[in-house]
């Protein structure tokens, strides 16, 4: 479903989706909304990223932690 917005853009930016648009045989409307999802995946990786970040300032690798694994980057004779 979808609901009708009014925004305010400035008119450099305007021609530029219109153009942009055009070229890839969308409306106005349907590239603001793509523009606007890819938007929001960006913001919830940045956010999925920070909280990664966070956990491993929250608790560090130990040493050793993960050299069970050490064999399994062994790619043999190549």
């Amino acid at each position: 479903m979808f609901k009708t917005i009014q925004m305010t853009i400035d008119e450099t930016l305007l021609e530029e989706v219109d153009t942009t648009s055009a070229q890839l045989g969308m409306n106005r409307s349907a590239f603001i909304r793509e523009a606007l999802r890819q938007a929001m995946d960006r913001f919830r990786m940045a956010e999925l990223e920070r909280q990664h970040a966070a956990g491993y300032a929250r608790r560090p690798v130990e040493p050793g932690e993960f050299d069970v694994w050490q064999a399994e980057q062994t790619w043999g004779d190549a």
